[in-house]
């Protein structure tokens, strides 16, 4: 069985095709397009025309291209900067009546439970007691769990591209006491999760995201090229020396620093911010770099639980409000 799935983010819509082979989605081909909605749409703003038919120009394209390489129609979601957008419904319809694909949007723990299932299969069972967390454009999701799904999440405003225009908007660099502000923030939302995952002290933290790969790659973690099997881990000293170095940098010049792409220069600080005030806040000293994020989530729950699970969470969205970001506790059986 060959199966895809499309994965609309603040900055790319990317695909991944795999072969379902003993419970495993084994890769067969990725594509991505690159729309920069983050650019276009204010947190929580409406998503404008033109960005919709660029949009549905990228949907549509990514459908064709999982045709293609022989999978059925894709299992297509939306992150934050759809999720979070008063026209969110048009978007969907749009997109829908347009291309065919059934997109929709997954509230922010479901990310959570979806990209803690991803590591949690790529780490193993001999991780034990696993923390995850995860930076997007919009939210930052954080998991804890001992099983095959989490037994807590978070999903929490926090994203790297929502706190850039907040804070650092036409401040670049900006000013010492910006950093400090957004730093307050982090630490004033995260603090009940953070207060949860210490509780639990788990034996593995595990990372996902581009943020953090990028981070990590800026902090001597080996490149993409060496392949997905060689470890990689960030170090919470490591990081906070790129606070500092970050901070010090307009964004042009982030660019021109290892494993900081030119796409997500402006926001790599507030990432790091939030990478480094999350791993000391839970008490994690060292994050374990993981490839298998929310994308890798899906396609397992779908292998292991069948398509039911999917349908109904397209037939929820079509009538859900904005996600909240709520802190909620998460069944072991969800």
């Amino acid at each position: 069985m060959r199966i895809s799935v499309v994965d609309v983010g603040s900055n790319t819509v990317r695909l991944a095709v795999a072969d379902a082979e003993g419970g495993v989605p084994l890769p067969v081909h990725t594509a991505k397009w690159r729309l920069r909605l983050s650019d276009q749409v204010r947190p929580g703003g409406s998503i404008p025309d033109e960005s919709v038919e660029r949009l549905v120009d990228a949907v549509a394209e990514a459908s064709r291209t999982a045709t293609r390489w022989g999978a059925a129609g894709p299992l297509a979601f939306a992150t934050a900067v759809v999720r979070n957008a008063p026209n969110r419904q048009e978007v969907l319809r749009t997109v829908r009546a347009r291309t065919g694909v059934e997109l929709c949007t997954l509230p922010g723990e479901v990310e959570a439970e979806l990209t803690f299932l991803g590591a949690r299969r790529w780490m193993g069972w001999r991780s034990g007691p696993l923390a995850l967390l995860d930076i997007g454009g919009g939210s930052l999701e954080v998991a804890f769990g001992r099983g095959r799904m989490p037994d807590f999440v978070a999903s929490l405003p926090l994203g790297a591209d929502r706190l850039t225009h907040e804070f650092f908007e036409g401040q670049d660099p900006p000013p010492r006491e910006l950093v400090r502000a957004l730093r307050r923030k982090v630490r004033h939302q995260l603090r009940d999760a953070a207060a949860r995952i210490r509780w639990e002290g788990p034996h593995t933290a595990v990372a996902t995201s581009r943020t953090f790969q990028q981070l990590g790659r800026l902090c001597g973690a080996p490149p993409g090229r060496h392949g997905p099997f060689m470890e990689r881990r960030l170090h919470r000293e490591d990081l906070r020396n790129a606070v500092v170095s970050l901070a010090a940098l307009p964004a042009a010049d982030r660019a021109l620093l290892p494993g900081i792409s030119a796409p997500r220069a402006a926001q790599s600080l507030a990432g790091a911010v939030v990478g480094h005030t999350a791993m000391k806040l839970t008490g994690i000293r060292t994050l374990t770099l993981c490839p298998w994020a929310i994308r890798e989530g899906v396609l397992l729950r779908h292998i292991e639980d069948g398509p039911s699970w999917w349908a109904e969470i397209t037939r929820r969205d079509e009538s859900a409000p904005p996600d909240p970001v709520p802190l909620r506790i998460a069944t072991a059986t969800s």
